[in-house]
């Protein structure tokens, strides 16, 4: 039984297998066939085989965010149990309490410690003599305030440190602030605009993405088009501007269009998402 033709939205599903080789005899005839039969097909094909080649002709990329600060947390834990001979436990604990020790944040972590002693010694008390528990929660509802401060700290700290991979962490911990304030969408605005290491803007790109509820994000993100020069970094942006529907970023990649040395595959990208967005 002859099996049917592909259509387009078929054959579009199949093109990341047909450029790896993963297709049948069969499949891949199919999809051939469908390819010489419609030119828009052919174009699509032909310019995800150029973007294909371009990434091949990147250096590999750094593991995602998430994996490295997975495996960092794992390889700091490591640290942690296992005895040195040349450096006792104790001394790396301090070591490690040095790099990010200072004075306001002793203050707050012994003022978060106090509170969760209060919290523990009040749920007690709560519990054996049944009163409103209205201070209770003032208590728990202030302790959250406090955590989540330390740790925007953290995030601020953290885009400063000359390592990448430390970087890297410190953009992960937004995903547990549950509203960041405007000096840490400035600190995250910077590493978008400035980092050196092209992973930690795309990372940082995505964070921002997911607070594009924030009027100051949305309009960091549009105003950061004109100050990209990664083709990785633009094309990303484009996809974000669609994704939001951000039309204030047409006037701005209309801009970057005007750049001669703009790389081939990010101008259609680019070209494409002002078509989605106009």
């Amino acid at each position: 039984m002859n099996e049917q033709p592909l259509n387009c939205e078929q054959t579009n599903e199949q093109l990341a297998d047909w450029l790896s080789d993963r297709l049948s005899d069969a499949d891949r005839a199919r999809l051939d066939m469908h390819l010489k039969q419609c030119p828009a097909c052919m174009a699509e094909a032909n310019s995800v085989r150029q973007l294909w080649q371009l990434m091949g002709n990147l250096p590999t990329p750094e593991p995602s965010a998430t994996a490295r600060v997975r495996f960092q947390a794992m390889l700091d834990t490591y640290k942690d149990t296992v005895t040195i001979q040349e450096e006792s436990v104790v001394d790396t604990l301090l070591a490690k309490l040095r790099q990010v020790w200072t004075p306001k944040f002793a203050y707050r972590l012994a003022y978060s410690l106090v509170l969760i002693s209060v919290g523990i010694a009040g749920g007690y008390w709560l519990n054996r003599t049944a009163v409103p528990t209205t201070a209770y929660q003032q208590q728990i509802d202030t302790l959250s305030t406090q955590v989540q401060e330390m740790r925007q700290m953290m995030l601020l700290s953290g885009l400063e440190n000359p390592a990448a991979s430390e970087r890297l962490r410190a953009v992960s911990y937004t995903e547990e602030i549950s509203e960041v304030n405007a000096q840490v969408v400035d600190a995250l605005l910077t590493t978008l605009n400035n980092d050196q290491n092209v992973n930690v803007r795309l990372v940082t790109l995505e964070a921002l993405a997911k607070l594009a509820d924030n009027p100051k994000v949305r309009e960091g993100l549009v105003q950061s088009i004109a100050r990209q020069d990664s083709p990785l970094v633009q094309s990303a942006l484009a996809d974000v501007m669609v994704k939001l529907q951000e039309k204030r970023s047409i006037k701005h990649l209309r801009q970057l269009l005007r750049d001669d040395n703009l790389n081939g595959l990010v101008k259609g990208k680019i070209e494409q998402s002002i078509r989605e967005l106009s």
